[in-house]
């Protein structure tokens, strides 16, 4: 029986591209606690959703410099060396891409995103060439889970939630994806991912 889904949307980040600060943190700060304290305190979640929001990495790294002179080679280093918290591809994840786009399911990314790094992942990774449209938060100036960003992305492709998946490693976004009518997908690791994408008929088992 074929599935009635038809599309699917993947998050990007933690889903098919390693991305984690602490590839390029361990190189500067060799102490895990010193380490940890610094990326939740200092350069936080929060301080770097605003950059997936639209600020400027410039913006970004002046305003935490004044709060934090002592550390600021170490914040200018969160935009100077971003390149270098990029892991790679998870592999088994873009296999599972590569599955979907052989038969015949529509591809788009969602992705919370700086406008200003973005284009480094596209240069490396050319399975991002797959996607029919990738909406990217920093150029659109909303992050997820605003239902807004996930609407743009619907009506921008007329898109009909019923017949998409979407796929999240953060569970708060797959939740916002289901509400909307898609069937959210909180991605934990690709081998769970082939099960459940089979279990809807997107993959063969």
């Amino acid at each position: 029986m074929p599935s009635h889904y038809t599309g699917t949307i993947f998050d990007l980040g933690g889903v098919l591209i390693d991305w984690n600060p602490r590839h390029l943190y361990r190189k500067l700060i060799p102490d895990e606690t010193e380490r940890e304290r610094f990326l939740a305190e200092i350069c936080s979640p929060q301080w770097n959703l605003e950059q997936d929001r639209g600020r400027s990495w410039a913006e970004a790294c002046s305003v935490l410099r004044a709060q934090h002179p002592e550390h600021g080679e170490l914040i200018d280093a969160f935009h100077l060396r971003w390149r270098e918290m990029l892991g790679g591809p998870i592999e088994q994840s873009v296999q599972i891409l590569h599955e979907l786009k052989v038969d015949g399911v529509r591809l788009f990314g969602l992705t919370n995103w700086s406008r200003e790094t973005f284009p480094i992942a596209l240069e490396l990774y050319d399975f991002l060439g797959w996607f029919e449209a990738i909406v990217v938060s920093g150029q659109e100036r909303l992050v997820k889970p605003d239902p807004q960003l996930y609407r743009l992305l619907l009506e921008r492709h007329a898109l009909e939630p019923a017949t998409l998946v979407y796929i999240d490693d953060n569970a708060r976004n797959a939740a916002a994806a289901g509400e909307l009518g898609m069937h959210g997908i909180h991605f934990t690791n690709p081998a769970a991912l082939r099960d459940e994408l089979t279990a809807l008929g997107l993959l063969e088992g």
